[in-house]
């Protein structure tokens, strides 16, 4: 269904992972509004909602009020000011998320047409994973990958063999 191509290798790759350690019989929030990817991990026959929007900055109740066996957080953490407060706020015993990896070659990720769909963080592997291991959770498995990106030049070239996402299996201390 899904070839190796933008943007279909970072969902098959996520996919893969979180088969390797989530039951399809746990329940699963997803950090964030319904997409494409969350709906092919429902298409997988994962029990799995989402969050309705909210800025988790402000509005942690869906996080707090939720009975998931399992969090879920794809390319979530970066932009929140607060993402220390979100991952201490869980309840959940599993936490399947992943990251952008800061890129030496670029700057981070800013879009000028919307104010939410900018990155505050863009973190180092270390960082992701101290910020993890700071807010309760001990990393179980990881997993980077790079993404290629549909364009000509220097950096999607430095892309094709950079590691660009971080993707953790981290359980609760």
């Amino acid at each position: 269904m899904y070839n190796d191509n933008f943007p279909y290798k970072r969902f098959k790759i996520t996919l893969e992972f979180l088969q390797k350690h989530i039951e399809k019989d746990e329940l699963i929030l997803d950090l964030g509004i319904e997409n494409p990817l969350s709906s092919l991990i429902k298409k997988n026959g994962y029990n799995i909602n989402n969050t309705s929007g909210e800025n988790l900055d402000v509005d942690r109740s869906s996080i707090k009020n939720s009975n998931a066996e399992v969090i879920t957080a794809f390319e979530i953490f970066e932009h929140l000011l607060n993402p220390y407060s979100v991952l201490k706020d869980i309840k959940a015993k599993k936490l399947v998320a992943s990251i952008p990896l800061r890129l030496w070659f670029a700057s981070a990720y800013k879009n000028n047409h919307d104010e939410r769909d900018r990155h505050f963080h863009e973190f180092e592997d270390w960082q992701f994973d101290w910020l993890l291991n700071n807010t309760g959770w001990r990393i179980v498995d990881y997993k980077k990958f790079t993404n290629p990106v549909k364009k000509i030049g220097l950096r999607p070239l430095l892309r094709l063999f950079t590691d660009r996402y971080y993707l953790v299996y981290a359980e609760k201390i």
